[in-house]
């Protein structure tokens, strides 16, 4: 199991317009079946809700209950709220990336040294990864290890090798500027 605030699957990119709206996500699955039936509107359960080979429901069903009976009542709400900070923080840090790419990034899409050796880490991060992307290398396989052997290219220059990325993409330092394309080989 990974950890990262990057956008997972039906979470929009940052930039996108937000098209999925979840406005019962943090309401509770008593209140939402008791709203239903106050309405008369039909209540459907999703099967894979309770199916223990998906992750999301083991949690629900099993690390969740665990937890308030360890820690007290709350956790599910206070795990909620954190998301949210999480998500906003988030938000924020890839706003302040894309500004950041837009100033580093010359014509040519190489990206200037200088200007990423200010930023910090989390933001420079999000830039590099932007980058590595936009040269080709697949986001499900381009991890965070790859991402801070980069970083390194710009925090800890020893004269170091080109790095291979996934999808082909090549990270070198040349002159002041960062290059990430396409290898040929």
């Amino acid at each position: 199991a990974g950890t990262r605030t990057a956008p997972r699957p039906g979470r929009p990119e940052p930039g996108e317009h937000r098209r999925y709206r979840r406005p019962f996500l943090d309401t509770d699955r008593r209140t939402t079946r008791l709203a239903c039936e106050r309405q008369h509107l039909p209540v459907w359960d999703d099967p894979h809700n309770a199916d223990p080979s998906f992750t999301r429901s083991r949690v629900r069903h099993e690390a969740l209950p665990a937890l308030e009976k360890a820690l007290g009542r709350g956790v599910t709400e206070a795990l909620s709220r954190t998301a949210r900070l999480f998500r906003d923080d988030a938000d924020a840090l890839d706003a302040w990336a894309e500004r950041a790419a837009r100033t580093a990034t010359g014509p040519d899409g190489t990206l200037d040294i200088a200007v990423l050796g200010e930023l910090p880490p989390a933001v420079r991060r999000r830039v590099l990864r932007r980058a590595a992307i936009a040269a080709g290398a697949p986001a499900g396989s381009l991890f965070a290890r790859h991402i801070e052997e980069t970083d390194r290219l710009i925090t800890a220059w020893r004269g170091q090798r080109p790095l291979n990325l996934p999808g082909r993409v090549e990270a070198r330092r040349q002159g002041g500027r960062l290059v990430l394309q396409q290898a040929i080989r």
